[in-house]
């Protein structure tokens, strides 16, 4: 069962978003933005908000969607499938994504460092919240699709991407060129996985490599101010 709740917040174009806030068990480490899936805040994600609130983080996930389709939750498969595609790629601005994420930086900054974690769609997004926006302490990202095609853009505070060997979705040539640019900030971490290998509600779930990034990703920010 979840523990935190959901909220309302108003974003740079005055637009109200449901936001899933998780409030730290003891001693507050830092603040956590925790981006969504193309597939919404779904019970999955709540349960990562849930997670990183354990391990002392303030949580807050945007419904990054709202404005499209007013709390959209998708199955994996299927016409939800479609639909959260449809939702990715053509109906909203990926921009205003980014621009929602630094909402939440700003939001959770005056209480002390504020990290990002995103996972597919929010794994893009977590990598370029440490090119694109500030208040940024350090980023992971998981199997974010756009991250080799934003490979000329250097990082400007840690970051972590984690990659699966056989994810379909992004072939090895793009992580490799990832890999090549060696940025001094940024550190990739290879899988023997697939795609969405940390979602245990997913056929790729990879329980030894979601654990490993896991704990990968809660060393970063602790060496980075949690």
């Amino acid at each position: 069962m979840s523990s935190g709740q959901i909220i309302t917040m108003t974003m740079d174009d005055g637009a109200a978003v449901s936001v899933y806030h998780a409030t730290p068990a003891g001693t507050r480490r830092g603040g956590l933005v925790l981006v969504q899936e193309i597939f919404g805040v779904t019970d999955h994600i709540r349960e990562l908000c849930d997670d990183y609130a354990r391990d002392g983080f303030e949580v807050l996930s945007p419904a990054l969607f709202d404005r499209e389709h007013p709390g959209f939750e998708a199955e994996y498969t299927g016409a939800d499938y479609a639909r959260a595609v449809e939702l990715a790629r053509e109906l909203h601005p990926f921009d205003q994504s980014l621009r929602d994420v630094q909402t939440c930086i700003d939001t959770l900054a005056p209480k002390g460092p504020v990290f990002v974690v995103g996972y597919c769609y929010g794994g893009s997004i977590a990598w370029l919240s440490t090119t694109r926006l500030t208040g940024v302490a350090a980023a992971a990202g998981y199997y974010g699709s756009l991250i080799p095609g934003a490979v000329d853009e250097e990082p400007k505070v840690p970051v972590i991407a984690h990659f699966g060997r056989y994810d379909q979705g992004i072939p090895m040539e793009g992580v490799d060129r990832v890999i090549a640019k060696a940025w001094p900030r940024a550190t990739v971490h290879v899988y023997d996985a697939g795609h969405g290998f940390n979602s245990d509600r997913r056929k790729d779930y990879h329980e030894p490599s979601a654990a490993l990034a896991r704990e990968r990703t809660l060393e970063l920010f602790e060496a980075n101010g949690a």
